[in-house]
């Protein structure tokens, strides 16, 4: 990234500056694609997940199905469009009936909205069965919580990813859209990106999502996430009154934490070095609880979000391991 946070041409234009750009920009178009075996031109570059949902969902008419534990974006994404909305709900676990999901569809829904991994609990949903039943609609993944925790390979009309979360740079994300399909673009002024997307390109973020593509190798960082959330999980045993939410992930643990609010956890947590969130990683500036929880039937108001990625050490989980138990136990005697 380092050569095009200095100077660089602008890629539209036809002088050498410009061209050099396009080329390492183009570059880093392969290499996402390459990544989630995509076409190049299928892949349109945004500034994030967010973005990409909501290009997905812009210009949607007639009647939509979507799950009950989707992302904020998408959720705020339909209740703003012109369509009607069939939410599925889902199981304890927080996954959804692929049979429910189809049944839910109609002659006039023109968009099915499924994420592939829940962004609270980590729960897979079953994407490949909702795919393979479907026929007419189009089918939107939104994978941003999966990528880089699990394999994802893009075979919907529509999937949104983003880089951040694999080690990638903030500011990246990418919506892939199936060959031949036309949309909308959700921001205009400029036929950048095929003209799916106006605006000059942000060509250091984008240029570093590639990057990423290129060197993480997701089977390693899989097992070796799974592993630091199986350590974490050994609170279940040593903390009464701890549940855990959602089904196996490879690096969420949701915990449900009997008769304390997650916020005094967390602050005391964060005293000793541990960095751990409530609920939604998009919600830190909300006081509700989970919408995701509360679709699962699960107690929405005393979760824990712990989640461990590409720069998480033993060391750190450890250090929850150690200090979770008496922070609980404090908390608890203080009522």
């Amino acid at each position: 990234m380092l050569p095009f946070l200095d100077q660089f041409g602008d890629p539209g234009r036809l002088h050498a500056e410009g061209r050099a750009t396009r080329v390492a920009l183009e570059n880093a178009r392969e290499q996402v694609a390459e990544f989630f075996g995509a076409r190049p031109r299928e892949v349109v570059f945004t500034s994030c997940g967010t973005e990409a949902v909501n290009a997905a969902h812009f210009g949607t008419r007639g009647h939509v199905v979507t799950s009950a534990v989707e992302h904020s974006s998408v959720r705020d994404a339909l209740a703003r469009a012109p369509v009607e909305v069939t939410v599925v709900g889902v199981d304890r676990l927080g996954r959804v009936d692929p049979g429910a999901v189809l049944a839910a569809v109609r002659p006039e829904t023109t968009l099915v909205s499924i994420q592939l991994a829940n962004h609270e609990v980590g729960t897979v949903q079953p994407v490949a069965e909702i795919r393979a039943g479907l026929d007419g609609a189009r089918l939107h993944v939104d994978a941003c919580a999966a990528v880089g925790h699990m394999p994802v390979r893009f075979d919907a009309d529509l999937c949104s990813v983003t880089a951040h979360k694999f080690g990638g740079p903030l500011g990246a994300g990418a919506l892939l859209v199936r060959r031949g399909l036309r949309i909308p673009p959700l921001l205009l002024g400029g036929a950048q990106e095929r003209a799916r997307r106006g605006g000059i390109e942000n060509l250091p973020a984008w240029i570093g999502f590639g990057a990423a593509c290129a060197a993480i190798d997701v089977e390693r960082e899989a097992r070796a996430q799974y592993a630091l959330i199986e350590r974490a999980a050994e609170v279940l045993d040593r903390v009464p009154g701890v549940a855990r939410y959602g089904d196996d992930s490879p690096n969420v643990l949701c915990l449900g934490v009997e008769g304390v609010e997650a916020e005094p956890i967390l602050l005391a947590l964060d005293q000793h070095g541990v960095a751990v969130h409530s609920g939604s990683s998009c919600s830190s500036e909300t006081l509700e609880p989970s919408p995701v929880l509360a679709a699962m039937g699960v107690d929405a108001d005393h979760s824990l979000r712990v989640s461990v990625g590409w720069s998480t050490t033993e060391a750190d989980v450890d250090r929850f391991v150690d200090v979770f138990p008496g922070i609980v136990e404090r908390l608890r005697g203080l009522r």
